[in-house]
């Protein structure tokens, strides 16, 4: 199974309205990802179909180090531009306050680098993925990313002896162990 971020043109906008058909109501998306296009015109064509409506579904987008970074306003404008979505549902500081995107979200960020930030910004961020006591004491939401291993890895990790185990005596799969662990522990 390929997920959406490696898909591109009808394949993307066929998956992204199957998605929400199915019941899905989370889009994380990137500009990195190189098809926010692709992920707007199937949400487009979803809501125009009645499969959902705008406000039903959140969607996310990120920008990355490097140059995105170093013209934030630019690169998200860019990300709002492409998906044609009319806003997206988390971002940054200016473009919360203009009414462009709803709230802030922060992907891999680990807690030297919140307790740097945090102080810097009179927005605190609604979803972080990662460092989760840390986040949750200050009442931030925690995101799961790749809780299935993702990359590569989810093999090892379906596979673990030791989970593989936990499933056998729970009469459940693998899968449903890992995902359990991680709504137990945000």
């Amino acid at each position: 199974m390929r997920k959406i971020y490696s898909l591109h043109g009808d394949e993307c906008i066929d998956s992204v309205k199957s998605a929400l058909s199915n019941g899905v109501r989370l889009i994380d998306t990137a500009s990195a990802y190189g098809n926010e296009e692709e992920i707007g015109q199937g949400i487009r064509e979803a809501i125009v179909e009645g499969i959902v409506q705008r406000e039903d579904i959140f969607v996310t987008t990120k920008i990355y180090p490097g140059n995105e970074m170093e013209y934030p306003a630019r690169s998200i404008q860019a990300c709002l531009d492409r998906l044609d979505i009319g806003y997206v549902d988390l971002t940054m500081e200016q473009f919360v306050e203009e009414g462009k995107i709803r709230s802030i979200r922060l992907s891999n960020w680990y807690v030297e680098e919140l307790t740097d930030f945090l102080p810097q910004v009179d927005t605190v961020p609604a979803v972080v993925q990662n460092v989760i006591p840390f986040i949750q004491d200050l009442g931030i939401v925690v995101q799961g990313w790749y809780p299935l291993g993702g990359r590569g890895h989810t093999g090892e990790l379906l596979g673990d002896s030791v989970i593989s185990e936990i499933a056998g005596a729970h009469g459940v799969s693998s899968a449903q162990v890992i995902l359990r662990w991680n709504l137990q522990t945000e």
